[in-house]
């Protein structure tokens, strides 16, 4: 056999023996092991989500069909509409030039891909230098997680895992933008300004601080609730979502808070 054909594996009847790699491997894995993943609809080209992927994941996606995501903050797999019943059934899965992100071509059941019960999660717009909702909600949040409780689908510690909670509240809290100030404390709110949901957020923050000095837990959980309730409403003031506070803490979980703190002070 010639030296040629020893470098193909050529076997005996000349037919060349191409090992080709596993095609996970030829994914380019960050640090830890994630790769980003970008759901897009499969008809409309409208990208849905961006979530993370870790090897696992990818290959059930593969094998399934359906979307797997890995969940940084719960450290485990994530099957989409695991919760919510919006599965994305996958039509084609493409990675980048670089081979560092993956391309969901999905199928997304209900049209609802985002937990606030939208289209997308990309419903913020950028107007004169402010984040504006630009979509509308398809579904209250409310029902969607509701009804997957009600199935049996998920049980309360899931619902918490997934702060589908949250994302209740705070498209709750989104719906009262523009409504009657007379018929609710939210909307009463968001028609005073944002000073007045700032001196509320200033006073909820100074009854936590003494409820924790009394070490009274029921009233330091009340005060902390009513503190990020406010908090959200000052958020949705804004355009701006519980999920990007979220990505905020992972991006700065595992890392030090000295070394977070000298950034700060190296960028003022």
């Amino acid at each position: 056999m010639s030296v040629l054909g020893k470098l193909l594996g050529q076997g005996g009847g000349g037919t060349p023996k191409i090992h080709s790699m596993n095609w996970l491997d030829q994914v380019k894995w960050d640090a830890r092991g994630l790769v980003p993943a970008i759901a897009q609809d499969a008809h409309t080209g409208r990208v849905l989500m961006f979530a993370w992927m870790n090897r696992e994941a990818l290959e059930l996606t593969h094998q399934r069909g359906e979307a797997v995501y890995w969940s940084r903050s719960r450290h485990k797999l994530w099957h989409k509409g695991e919760e919510s019943g919006h599965v994305q059934t996958v039509r084609d899965i493409r990675l980048d030039c670089d081979g560092d992100v993956v391309l969901l071509q999905v199928e997304q059941a209900g049209g609802i891909a985002c937990h606030t019960g939208r289209e997308s999660c990309f419903f913020n717009s950028l107007d004169h230098g402010h984040w504006k909702v630009a979509d509308p909600v398809l579904k209250d949040p409310a029902q969607i997680y509701d009804g997957a409780s009600a199935h049996g689908q998920v049980d309360a510690a899931g619902a918490a895992d997934s702060s589908a909670a949250l994302a209740r509240i705070y498209a709750t809290i989104v719906s009262r933008k523009g409504a009657d100030p007379s018929a609710s404390y939210v909307a009463r709110l968001f028609h005073k300004g944002e000073d007045a949901i700032l001196k509320k957020i200033g006073e909820e923050a100074t009854e936590l601080v003494m409820a924790a000095k009394d070490g009274e837990a029921e009233k330091i959980l009340y005060e902390t609730a009513d503190l990020w309730f406010h908090s959200l409403i000052a958020l949705a003031q804004h355009g701006l979502t519980p999920q990007q506070v979220l990505a905020e803490l992972e991006r700065r979980e595992g890392r030090s808070g000295l070394a977070e703190f000298a950034a700060r002070a190296a960028n003022p």
